[in-house]
């Protein structure tokens, strides 16, 4: 036990506590708030509290609970809204009857009330390693929550029951190898800064299908990849974090809302429920956990929540899942590294953030990857996948937050004002963003969508760059003094941005494109293209090639329903054909 010396905002420090360790969570004062242990020099600990300080003064009590910052994990995770260190906040809402959260209240994680129906997956006599699957629970309709033996524990299962469990209850009992015997619950606890053991990482070669098209076809996440969406205020970045959460073919959602603005939590909490989950059925909360440390709750819990919600995510992979970590966003997880880090008087980096900025950074990013889990079971494998949003004051990509990122993540969505404000979305800016997955994803592309998806991705990419560079020629002599082929160029180029990178997220058709719709509206806009060029070369008016019903069609192919559109592609690029050839006959008569 300690006593407080010194109160600095959430930093608070205290002599002592020769007992103590780094890292060890400690409660503060009459109010036991929450805190955890940064330093140590001698017998004084620079504490940072997790909860509002206001109150607290010189020779108030610190008590120690000898263990670090933990996350509780077990049946009950999913659909559950968390703050930064794990605290329930429906739960709290209902005992405090109030919408703020109180501080020094002490709520467990998980549910020590509900029961569970557990089915055990081993006999008695069984020799299992930490990581093995010792029985299941059907946590929701989408989820089979696998309870799996600690990682740290080995040994011989004497007996195993089952039937219904609250998580604190005894379900099996394990005999050591040096003899002794452990009754185990459902749950297990976890140290949040510390990484989940794998066995190996396995090179990332598949992808990860967001149904978002200018991210599968141009700028591809693969599962167990990296990646950032840096942009400026309102360039929509959460309601791209959002999209991923929605569609991504993953089979857990882990969203923290890292000191983002209330409102835009409270959409998430109102949409989730109410949103149906392409791949179940169910709603899209019965295979998310979500994190809310909103930007009014204290700052030093923001800085924790990032480690809350990615040990959730490792916990899941360790079953076998595909995770996705959606974290939004680390710019203001890094603004809380530096209030800290100020208050503990460390000597500053680059715009006053701590020399560690980078990091720290790399240590939540190296924590995504395609894993062999654990255990007996050399076939189960998992995959982590982080998307963190990256919010650069103006918009500066130049700034430490987003430099340090970009050299880490493998994946950068490289969101644009300009593009959001003409109501393009997503507003991924495709000169300024990249993906370095391409060529490991290839082999994937080509077994599943054929060579040609490739080649068309780098057309469409080369068209792209060509029309930037034609647009300064047009300002300054005119689209009419343009070639033929340039103004070609240009018209792809527009089919190409309007018609298939635009996406609009209000018309169910058009918010999810799977790869094979894709790949066929890319094809056909290219088909479009070769075509004109040929028809222009052979004299055709390019007025009367830009104005077939065809190239209308086109246009609105992206709102073909999703069991009609490949008959109705392939009927669409005949009649493209038929059109053409002739507009091609008419000129050809004409000489």
């Amino acid at each position: 036990m300690g006593k407080i010396v010194k109160v600095s905002g959430p930093l608070v420090v205290a002599t002592g506590m020769e007992e103590a360790n780094m890292a060890d969570v400690v409660r503060v004062g009459e109010q036991r708030l929450i805190g955890e242990i940064l330093t140590m020099t001698g017998d004084a600990a620079s504490i940072q509290v997790y909860e509002e300080t206001s109150g607290l003064g010189p020779g108030a009590e610190v008590v120690t609970t000898g263990a670090p910052l933990s996350v509780e994990l077990g049946p009950g995770l999913i659909e559950n809204i968390y703050d930064g260190i794990q605290r329930p906040l429906e739960v709290i809402m209902e005992r405090a009857h109030s919408n703020n959260l109180p501080r020094g209240v002490e709520v467990p994680a998980l549910d020590r009330e509900k029961k569970w129906e557990f089915t055990p997956a081993v006999e008695p006599g069984a020799r299992v390693v930490g990581g093995d699957v010792v029985g299941t629970v059907q946590e929701t309709d989408s989820i089979l929550h696998k309870i799996m033996v600690p990682p740290k524990l080995k040994g011989t299962i004497l007996s195993i029951r089952s039937g219904s469990f609250t998580v604190t209850e005894p379900v099996y009992v394990l005999q050591k190898e040096d003899g002794t015997q452990v009754e185990l619950t459902m749950m297990q606890k976890w140290p949040v800064r510390e990484g989940r053991p794998y066995r190996r990482k396995f090179p990332p070669v598949v992808p990860l299908q967001s149904g978002q098209r200018i991210v599968d076809t141009f700028f591809p996440v693969t599962k167990g990849g990296t990646a950032a969406i840096p942009g400026p205020f309102g360039s929509g970045k959460t309601v791209m974090q959002h999209a991923l959460a929605k569609w991504s073919d993953v089979d857990v959602v882990v969203y923290i809302g890292c000191g983002e603005r209330g409102n835009e939590m409270t959409d998430v909490l109102r949409e989730f429920p109410e949103l149906v989950d392409p791949r179940t059925g169910q709603s899209l909360m019965k295979r998310t956990v979500l994190i809310a440390n909103t930007s009014d709750m204290p700052v030093a819990a923001r800085e924790a929540s990032i480690y809350t919600g990615i040990t959730i995510a490792e916990y899941f992979r360790d079953m076998g899942y595909d995770v996705a970590v959606i974290a939004d966003s680390t710019s203001r997880w890094a603004e809380a590294l530096r209030e800290m880090s100020g208050r503990l008087e460390e000597m500053p980096g680059e715009e006053g953030y701590p020399a560690y900025l980078s990091s720290r950074l790399a240590q939540f990013y190296e924590r995504a990857g395609s894993v062999a889990c654990i255990g007996s079971d050399e076939g189960r494998r998992g995959s982590l996948t982080a998307v963190g949003a990256v919010s650069p004051p103006g918009g500066d990509l130049s700034e430490p937050v987003s430099q340090a990122t970009m050299r880490i993540v493998k994946v950068f969505w490289a969101l644009d004002s300009s593009l959001a404000y003409r109501r393009h979305f997503p507003a991924i800016n495709w000169l300024t963003s990249h993906s370095l997955y391409l060529d490991s994803l290839k082999p994937w592309y080509d077994e599943h969508l054929g060579k040609e998806f490739m080649e068309n991705r780098e057309w469409a990419m080369a068209v792209l760059q060509e029309e930037a560079s034609l647009n300064e020629i047009v300002q300054l002599v005119g689209k009419d003094s343009l070639s033929p082929r340039d103004q070609i160029t240009l018209e792809t180029a527009r089919m190409i941005r309007e018609d298939f990178l635009q996406q609009n997220s209000f018309v169910d058709i058009d918010s999810y494109s799977e790869y094979d719709r894709q790949a066929r509206m890319l094809a056909m806009i290219r088909d479009y293209d070769s075509q004109c060029r040929a028809a222009a070369d052979k004299g055709s008016a390019l007025a009367d090639l830009f104005a077939i019903p065809a190239r209308e069609g086109i246009g609105r192919a992206k709102s073909v329903p999703a069991d009609r559109y490949r008959e109705e592609y392939a009927a669409l690029s005949q009649q493209m054909e038929r059109e053409i050839d002739a507009i091609v006959e008419k000129g050809e008569s004409a000489l």
